[in-house]
């Protein structure tokens, strides 16, 4: 199966980190791979979560990404990999946007 092509010249155009909630877009979704652009806010997190398989990519910002109790200090640039079935958290210490990309949505404790 062939994944549809979508194209973004700028995530700035997408999300923006904003007071009260997350700011979260699907880009992609299907049964082999979602694909989230999300900007946080300073101070603001992703609760923990278990979930599949799933790397972090840090746009700008920095923060923590949190897999399985480890504290993985990040900044833009780094990229961490979480296993399939880990629990996951991302916070932010100052106004952070990352891409995630998930493996198969339905595996490890259901859609993400």
């Amino acid at each position: 199966m062939s994944v549809p092509t979508g194209v973004w010249a700028d995530w700035r155009d997408v999300v923006a980190p904003r007071e009260g909630a997350p700011d979260v877009r699907i880009l992609h979704e299907s049964e082999e791979l979602k694909v989230v652009l999300v900007a946080l806010a300073a101070g603001q997190a992703l609760p923990d979560h278990p979930g599949p398989a799933a790397s972090f990519h840090i746009l700008s910002g920095s923060g923590a990404v949190v897999v399985d109790d480890t504290v993985h200090p990040v900044e833009a640039g780094a990229t961490v990999i979480a296993g399939s079935g880990s629990r996951r958290s991302v916070r932010a210490a100052t106004a952070l946007v990352f891409l995630g990309n998930l493996g198969d949505p339905a595996s490890e404790d259901g859609p993400h």
